[in-house]
Order: structure tokens, then C-alpha cells, then sequence
């Protein structure tokens, strides 16, 4: 039964991907107009980020739509994919879950942000000065 079970989902997963992904598409906001100094800005502070994600993953889906909207070059990485990231993932953060944020502080010392609302209240908050200054 249990297979079954397995099975089905993973059918219905198998359907809805290509729909979730293209919904992203179409709904994705344009990114915050800045100047190109503030722009080099933004980007030299997002160096130091990166997101652990699986694609079709709806609370993924959410952040990226708000690095897009805030026009932040955060590298993603697929933790679904890719066993090197997914083995980052479970070992330096402690679990394998998504989304996460890994933030690098200055210092060299790693912290690890995990569930979608929390990481959406980081990035504004780091960001909202450049946000508000563009505006």
C-alpha cells in the first residue's frame, strides 16, 4: 500500500511541476530599479549568500519571487539534485530541509536560515535601506 502511496505522489508532483514553475514565470515581479553603484553594492553583499532550494518546492518558489522582486544575485543551489549541496545541506546545517539561507558573516562564521518567512524578513531587512533609497 505504502508504495501505492509513494507512487501516486509522486506522480502528482510529476504533473504540477511544470505548472508551478511556469506560474512562477508568469508571476515573477520585475526587480527594484538602482544605480549601477548601488547595484555593485547589492551584489558584493549578496557574494556572501546563498540559497539552498529544491525548484518545484512552493515556500522556494516564495523567496525567489522576493530576491526577484528586490533584485538580489543570490546563488542557488539545488539541494534536490545535486548530492554535493544536499550533503552541505544535512552537514554543515544540520538537517535537509529547504528553503535555506547560508549567510557568511564577514568574520568567516556560517549561519544557516531556515523556513521561507524568516528568510523573506532577513533579506528585507538587509535590504531595505537600498530598497527604500531607490523608491
Amino acid at each position: 500500500m505504502r508504495v501505492f502511496i509513494r507512487l501516486f505522489f509522486r506522480l502528482v508532483r510529476l504533473i504540477l511541476t511544470p505548472f508551478m514553475l511556469l506560474a512562477e514565470k508568469l508571476s515573477t515581479p520585475k526587480a527594484i530599479v538602482r544605480s549601477a553603484t548601488e547595484q555593485t553594492a547589492v551584489d558584493t553583499a549578496c557574494s556572501q549568500l546563498a540559497l539552498y532550494q529544491f525548484r518545484a518546492c512552493p515556500f522556494c518558489i516564495k523567496v525567489r519571487k522576493e530576491m526577484a522582486r528586490l533584485g538580489l544575485n543570490i546563488s542557488k543551489r539545488d539541494a534536490q539534485h545535486n548530492q554535493q549541496y544536499r550533503s552541505e545541506l544535512e552537514t554543515a546545517g544540520g538537517k535537509i530541509k529547504v528553503p535555506c539561507l547560508r549567510i557568511e558573516t564577514a568574520g568567516g562564521e556560517v549561519q544557516w536560515l531556515y523556513e521561507s518567512a524568516d528568510i523573506i524578513a532577513y533579506l528585507q531587512q538587509r535590504f531595505a535601506q537600498t530598497l527604500n533609497a531607490a523608491q
